[in-house]
């Protein structure tokens, strides 16, 4: 019964839940960035590039084909998804930033320390 009380703190542990909400919904955004990608983006670069497909890219060296192509896809792929998740963490902070809060200003000093400043000076002056 020990183990299972442990796997069940472990499960619920405030870090592990945020972390499997994270994964699911890095997969959803996951797929509409690909999406983007695919759809939108890489038909654009096509056109602005002259019909260049880049997963058509390869080089052959005796017997082998290397499909360097989808490298250079799989980079662009990146570099987008990347971008996208920069602006997109960007914003969430923006949304979430709290306004720095002035420095209070100091208390005004106790009776005792107002007292003892003035004894303070006295003895200063007394001993001019």
């Amino acid at each position: 019964m020990g183990l299972v009380k442990e796997f069940r703190d472990f499960a619920m542990r405030g870090n592990v839940v945020d972390m499997a909400v994270g994964v699911i919904i890095g997969g959803a955004f996951g797929k509409i960035v690909s999406s983007l990608v695919d759809d939108v983006l890489m038909p654009l670069i096509g056109v602005i590039t002259g019909g260049i497909d880049f997963t058509g890219l390869k080089a052959t060296i005796g017997d082998a084909n290397i499909t360097y192509g989808n490298f250079i896809q799989n980079v662009v792929d990146f570099l987008i998804i990347a971008f996208c998740i920069f602006m997109m963490i960007k914003g969430l902070n923006k949304l979430s930033k709290k306004k720095e809060e002035e420095p209070a200003a100091p208390p005004a000093p106790s009776k005792e320390e107002v007292l003892l400043t003035e004894i303070r000076d006295l003895l200063k002056n007394q001993n001019k």
